[in-house]
């Protein structure tokens, strides 16, 4: 849940009731229920409209399925599956001998 455990959440709580107090308290919490059971709903009718302007063969989106980070995983996973191809082989490039130094350009650098 965000990255919060429970020895963060108990602080909150106990942040809350020093900032509120006890009797506010229970009220804060509904409205923080409401609040979250609103976003909730919009973000639901936000994905169901997106599928019905998409049209059917995107029938089974999920707007997690459009984070980037989601991507780039997918595809990197797809791509480590993928069996390796090999390299072809360039010419006049050999692998180096034991104690063989690499080849060194001093103009290069």
């Amino acid at each position: 849940m965000f990255g919060v455990g429970l020895p963060e959440i108990a602080v909150i709580l106990l942040v809350a009731v020093l900032v509120f107090g006890p009797d506010k308290l229970p009220e804060l919490a509904r409205q923080a229920g409401q609040l979250m059971r609103r976003a909730r709903q919009f973000a639901d009718a936000a994905r169901d409209e997106l599928r019905e302007e998409l049209g059917p063969e995107y029938a089974d989106l999920e707007l997690r399925d459009l984070d980037p980070r989601t991507i780039v995983r997918k595809h990197i996973i797809e791509a480590m599956n993928e069996p390796d191809e090999p390299r072809p082989r360039r010419r006049g490039l050999r692998p180096l001998t034991e104690g063989e130094v690499p080849p060194y350009d001093v103009e290069a650098t």
